[in-house]
């Protein structure tokens, strides 16, 4: 198990929920604090130069763990089950573009609110199929390049689709694809699903990536979190993955990336998966 911190480019929005901003100075810093690597929060692919990200990451002994695309929502207005043909096939660019880096950098895609939602007029059924189109297109594109698409539930006050790991393992059946997975959020968990350490035993052969948070969406630690279940019950599904801090970054995002790795890092180094 390794641990990664959220991280976006310098220019990056308010809707790039991560940790720290400006990609060299981000890298640096989580080498520094004792983070494995890093998460990357990008709308676009060439929004990183691949050979200064190369160089970033050897100079600090650092791996980029996964590919966040919130941006590719929140900034661009793209995702899955958007009623424009031509706005889904910009989205499957878009994504397509990411694995390309994927490739090299991570292996993992990450499509959390850019699975898209039920939108007015749209029946259910409708966003169903069009989202089992999109990701069985993208996990194909992923699978000859040996990267995984994944999706994160997120709680129904951020959308109405996709918001518990039992609505997400049983899409992911449906896509029929061995590269896809669930990104679970225990953020989102702590919301919606019934108990985070009975949800992802129940579907733990789909869960392939973890985001840690406290209930307050600061630092683990610093809200009312049982994070023992949580580390039980990954050590269950034997889950020998990432976990990653997603939080708020508050007045100091210094601050809290030291506390969220003083809080998992005994965790993570005590961990010995059943």
């Amino acid at each position: 198990m390794k641990t990664a911190v959220t991280i976006a480019g310098a220019n990056a929005k308010d809707s790039a929920f991560v940790v720290w901003r400006g990609f060299e100075k981000s890298i640096r810093k989580a080498s520094e604090y004792g983070y494995d690597g890093v998460e990357l929060a990008l709308k676009r692919a060439d929004e990183i130069d691949r050979k200064q990200l190369r160089e970033w990451l050897k100079d600090n002994h650092m791996e980029v763990s996964c590919i966040t695309t919130g941006q590719v929502f929140a900034d661009l207005g793209l995702y899955f089950t958007h009623p424009d043909p031509e706005k889904r096939k910009e989205t499957i660019q878009v994504f397509s573009n990411l694995i390309d880096l994927a490739e090299e950098f991570g292996g993992i895609i990450n499509a959390g609110r850019t699975r898209g939602f039920v939108g007015e007029g749209q029946t259910r059924e409708e966003a169903e199929k069009l989202f089992v189109d999109a990701m069985r297109a993208l996990c194909d594109r992923a699978a000859a390049k040996k990267v995984q698409m994944l999706i994160e539930p997120v709680n129904r006050y951020e959308i109405n689709f996709v918001n518990n790991l039992d609505e997400g393992a049983r899409l992911l059946s449906k896509v029929e694809r061995e590269n896809c997975g669930l990104h679970a959020d225990v953020f989102h968990m702590n919301i919606e699903d019934d108990r985070i350490g009975d949800s992802l035993i129940r579907n733990g052969k789909w869960v392939k990536y973890v985001h840690l948070a406290d209930s307050n969406r600061l630092a683990p630690g610093l809200g009312h979190l049982n994070f023992d279940e949580v580390f039980e019950a990954l050590k269950t599904i034997h889950y020998d993955g990432w976990v990653s801090v997603e939080i708020l970054p508050g007045d100091n995002p210094d601050w809290m990336a030291g506390k969220a790795i003083h809080y998992i890092k005994p965790k993570v180094t005590d961990y010995m998966p059943y």
